[in-house]
């Protein structure tokens, strides 16, 4: 290779191990931070004797809904309610909670008043969900989780641990097909490699507003007071934006690791990811905002050192240069490894990260273009 080239390659080699020391060194800072739910026995004792209402919305949960009720049904918190509200479901999701209700007084179903204009169907169902509750613990489940028998317990727990109106959940992720081992994970990349905890929990600031929809646990008057579910209407991606709602009205919101005691299974193919993920996008990343810097960090981070790999590999480089290439695949891949081996996530996955980020941020690009046209992804029927 020639000098000049040399040269060039020496720079863009900087470049990566830059790009790719972000989301390493905010993982290094941030796991210790990520602590799974509380255990400590006296926090527990103190839990067990707050009361919960586990709150479900339901639209065609035909195949879900069943076995979520008998994991919750199993817990050992001491007093629970647990209400399901058919959303319109055009299957079987109603009869199975009057069957459950019919020999579990703890479980009740209700009926949606139906969907408002400009409302999305998961907050509108929450919100009318949190006025039939009876308790002031709000626990918001997606009709797929699956809890373990203490984990109501924790979860109160660690809410009362960490003094937070909002704490949030992000379950064991369980993975089937291809695209659901490379996409999945990246939840728990983005989160760990982007998001300082520290900061998050030193300041209400809506910037920092995080969270996992699938399980959310809220005190009541709080929920009230910034408008609940409610107050994002019309969003499809409650994981960000209630904890946005509580910060803008001046409460915390937490996350914590819920891998130990909870498990969920998003999707079940192909189409189900790649539509989920387009529904979720504009709330995220893929805005104009946000969409420029995170291609430059993601694709700069993950994909740009495998890149300068193969061109040396091809043409050759200097010791310094082949050094620092090798340092930034390293940092590249270390992450994606190391989540792999604390959430129990797909290997495979994790080897192929590179790829995973690519299409992820291909994901993000498309759903603007989308916005653009004008060109809604439909969710359960619904647009």
């Amino acid at each position: 290779m020639h000098l000049e080239s040399d040269g060039s390659m020496l720079i863009a080699a900087l470049v990566a191990v830059a790009l790719a020391s972000l989301p390493a060194l905010m993982f290094i800072r941030n796991m210790p931070r990520f602590q799974c739910a509380c255990s400590v026995p006296d926090r527990m004792a103190e839990a067990s004797g707050i009361p919960v209402s586990v709150l479900i919305p339901a639209r065609n949960e035909e195949q879900s809904i069943g076995p979520a009720l008998d994991s919750i049904l199993k817990t050992t918190h001491p007093q629970i309610e647990v209400i399901v509200l058919d959303d319109a479901s055009e299957d079987k999701t109603a009869e199975i909670v009057q069957a459950q209700s019919a020999s579990d007084s703890r479980v009740r179903l209700v009926g949606s008043k139906g969907l408002p204009e400009g409302w999305n169907g998961k907050q509108n169902a929450c919100w009318q969900l949190a006025s039939h509750a009876r308790f002031d613990r709000l626990l918001f489940l997606d009709a797929d989780v699956r809890l373990h028998a203490d984990a109501i317990t924790r979860i109160v727990a660690e809410q009362n641990l960490r003094q937070s109106p909002l704490v949030s959940g992000f379950p064991y992720q369980e993975t089937g097909t291809f695209a659901e081992k490379l996409l999945i994970p990246l939840m728990h990349f983005v989160l760990i490699g982007f998001l300082p905890i520290d900061q998050m929990r030193a300041s209400v600031q809506p910037g920092f507003a995080a969270g996992c929809g699938q399980l959310f646990l809220a005190m009541r008057e709080p929920y009230m007071k910034s408008g609940g579910h409610a107050a994002i209407a019309s969003s499809r991606h409650d994981g960000i934006q209630l904890p946005k709602a509580f910060r803008k009205a001046g409460f915390m919101s937490d996350i914590f690791d819920a891998t130990d005691i909870a498990c969920v299974r998003m999707y079940q193919s192909l189409s189900q990811v790649v539509r989920g993920l387009l529904k979720n996008a504009i709330e995220g990343i893929a805005n104009p905002k946000l969409i420029g810097p995170f291609t430059v960090l993601l694709i700069g981070g993950a994909v740009f050192p495998v890149a300068l790999l193969a061109i040396a590999i091809r043409y050759g480089a200097s010791p310094w240069v082949w050094g620092l290439i090798v340092v930034a695949c390293l940092l590249a891949w270390f992450p994606r490894a190391w989540a792999a081996k604390r959430f129990s996530q797909s290997i495979l996955g994790a080897i192929l990260h590179p790829i995973s980020v690519a299409w992820f941020v291909a994901l993000q690009w498309l759903a603007l273009g989308m916005k653009a046209f004008r060109i809604q992804t439909r969710w359960r029927g619904r647009l």
